[in-house]
């Protein structure tokens, strides 16, 4: 098992992932991602947030289904 980079945790923390209740394992994957595969994560979940209300209302309906 790698170390996480404790910057790229930092960054996702900042943009709201819930890093605090991760597993290791998980924490190790984050913290490994590439400067781009860490932009367009943070990007995606831009555009999620930016849909919010709409994606919550699917959940609710779809049972937690996300398409």
């Amino acid at each position: 098992m790698t170390t996480p980079d404790p910057r790229t945790i930092a960054v996702l923390a900042t943009a709201g992932f819930p890093v605090d209740v991760l597993t290791d394992e998980q924490l190790e994957v984050f913290g490994s991602l590439s400067e781009e595969e860490l932009v367009l994560l943070l990007d995606i979940k831009a555009r999620l947030d930016d849909v919010e209300p709409e994606v919550q209302a699917h959940g609710a309906v779809a049972g937690g289904a996300l398409f």
